[in-house]
């Protein structure tokens, strides 16, 4: 007996509605999968906001314009990370085409040979710094007094930021005046400057200038910083350091008021405690004449000398001489690095009214063993001899950086963070 019209058509539509619905669920989990796929890659996509993905559509990575990489510090740890080898990158100027650039960092251009040291980035582990762009950095000088204040390390990275973006400048637009303690660059078409103020302890001391070499004839005014202060006023962008000249080893010879009596009556206290008190003036300073709605305040971290090569594993080395590559054990810290001395910053900085950013070099620059100077640099002011050259033991400089270098990075934190 034949099925009837009526129950061949219920048939069909049951079959259909049960395609339809094999075909939904199909669908439903494809779209399931691909949803959760998605979820997981995006896990391990860099933080980027939609303005920050259309911007890198049109431009590379390797070359960002104004604000393309969203740099957020409260984000981003620039302490923890890595140094990257890439054979690509080309410095944005050399020890040749930079003629700001003392003897002694111009390490090519004095001798060295090898430039692999020129070709490491620094990647922090959980954001991207943006490139120094040179045309942004002086973009965002118009108008501004950028000074660094302090020693020949702090003088390391004044070089770097001039040289990083004197080359866009024209050539009958800008000017160098240098002093023995206050030196002035100027971008005249931005009515810009970028200058130095020779400051080593930030207060006053007998050993500015004229420099003692003998530390122990060195004695520091803790209390004191009016004098060398009054030339830091106006400035819009103020960036201190002081920690090299602290480490002689030896107890520092403190004195409390001025000199008109003559250098008797100081007290010999521990490094730490006398560096402390010095801190703690120069932030009274700061935060009794400082306006922070006009004046931007940093403070770069220490500097790493790297004297003890036996600290990074190279027992038959010679300090930092002939090292080539950055020491990859994660976290090295070396004695060159004093934590002592640095938990006195962070307690000071704590105590500030007036906000002071710091930046935080001195992890990432204690990786960095093959980048000093070495026996390519100069001692009191002159270049090494082929007979000091030939004893590194007692003549490499394991304290200042090659130019270009390092420093070029703390500026790119800089430049970050303005």
């Amino acid at each position: 007996m034949g099925l009837t019209n009526s129950t061949r058509r219920k048939l069909s539509l049951l079959i259909i509605t049960a395609i339809l619905c094999t075909f939904l669920a199909f669908i439903f989990l494809l779209y399931t999968e691909r949803i959760t796929i998605i979820s997981r890659f995006k896990l391990n996509c860099p933080k980027r906001n939609s303005a920050d993905d259309r911007a890198l559509e049109s431009d590379s990575i390797d070359n960002p314009g104004d604000d393309i990489l969203d740099f957020d510090p409260d984000e981003c740890s620039v302490n923890h990370g890595e140094w990257m080898f890439n054979s690509s990158i080309k410095p944005l100027y050399t020890d040749r085409t930079c003629p700001y650039i003392d003897k002694q960092y111009s390490c090519i251009k004095n001798g060295r040979n090898d430039s692999y040291y020129l070709h490491w980035e620094w990647k922090p582990d959980d954001c991207m710094l943006p490139r120094f762009d040179p045309e942004v950095a002086l973009r965002k000088l118009q108008g501004k007094r950028l000074m660094f204040v302090g020693d020949s390390l702090q003088r390391n990275q004044w070089i770097s930021f001039i040289c990083l973006v004197e080359s866009v400048i024209p050539k009958d637009k800008k000017s160098m005046k240098r002093g023995r303690v206050h030196s002035v660059f100027k971008a005249k078409e931005y009515d810009a400057t970028i200058e130095f103020y020779w400051a080593p302890f930030l207060v006053e001391s007998n050993t500015d200038i004229p420099i003692k070499s003998d530390p122990k004839q060195r004695i520091i005014k803790v209390d004191s910083i009016s004098q060398r202060a009054k030339n830091w006023l106006g400035a819009d962008i103020l960036v201190f350091n002081t920690y090299v000249w602290w480490m002689s080893g030896l107890k520092t010879k403190a004195l409390w008021g001025e000199f008109e009596n003559g250098e008797a009556g100081y007290e010999e206290l521990e490094t730490a405690v006398s560096y402390r008190i010095a801190l703690r003036t120069w932030a009274n300073w700061i935060d009794s004449t400082i306006d922070p709605s006009k004046t931007k305040v940093f403070f770069t971290t220490m500097s790493p000398s790297h004297q003890k090569n036996k600290e990074w594993g190279n027992v038959n080395g010679i300090r930092c001489f002939n090292e080539t590559r950055p020491v990859t054990k994660k976290g090295h810290w070396g004695t060159g690095s004093n934590k002592e001395m640095m938990n006195v910053v962070a307690s000071v900085m704590r105590r500030m009214k007036v906000p002071v950013t710091v930046l935080n070099v001195t992890q990432l620059s204690e990786y960095r063993i093959d980048a000093h100077t070495s026996i390519y640099g100069e001692l009191q002011g002159k270049l090494l001899t082929d007979e000091q050259r030939a004893d590194p033991l007692h003549f490499a400089d394991c304290i200042h950086w090659c130019l270009p270098g390092v420093p070029d990075t703390w500026n790119q934190l800089l430049f970050a963070y303005l």
